[in-house]
């Protein structure tokens, strides 16, 4: 986590969901976390800027399908949501962090923590992170790079979970 993506531990159950929003210190809560619970912990902006290119693609497609339609596409979300935390102690960040409802069902005994930040001081942080991260060019740019190539489509369907242009 941080500086390199966490690596999922066989049995480890999820015991923390992370709802807070990005920029409200998720990569900082998920360390403490990854102390306190002895286990790996899915902090969202850091799996899917560094880890292996099937990360960012499983959020692509269980986000494609978000919210679901029907009953079939409850299903695939679910079952795409699972299969990406499995061995983690606990997730923090986006997508995750919006997916709330869904992984309450998945994981009832959970305990969902949200972490907050001054309104005024977000946004400002936000707009720094959107402004980046929708720039017309970036997928040329980020195209030789395996993972990150993937990047521009997993920013818009974070716009559509989001519900708003970033």
């Amino acid at each position: 986590m941080g500086n390199q993506p966490s690596v999922p531990v066989p049995g480890t159950e999820l015991q923390v969901i992370g709802a807070g929003l990005p920029r409200t210190g998720t990569a900082s809560f998920s360390e403490a976390l990854r102390i306190i619970l002895k286990g790996p912990v899915y902090h969202g902006g850091t799996q899917a800027t560094l880890a292996p290119p099937h990360e960012i693609k499983s959020w692509i497609k269980l986000l494609s399908h978000w919210p679901p339609k029907d009953a079939s596409e409850e299903k695939l979300v679910n079952t795409l949501l699972a299969a990406r935390l499995e061995g983690y102690a606990a997730v923090t960040d986006m997508p995750a962090a919006g997916l709330v409802k869904e992984m309450l069902e998945l994981y009832p005994d959970a305990k969902v923590i949200c972490t907050v930040r001054d309104p005024d001081a977000w946004v400002k942080s936000m707009d720094t992170v959107a402004n980046a991260a929708t720039l017309w060019f970036l997928g040329v740019v980020l195209l030789p790079l395996p993972g990150m190539r993937h990047f521009p489509s997993y920013i818009n369907v974070l716009r559509k979970q989001w519900g708003a242009s970033l």
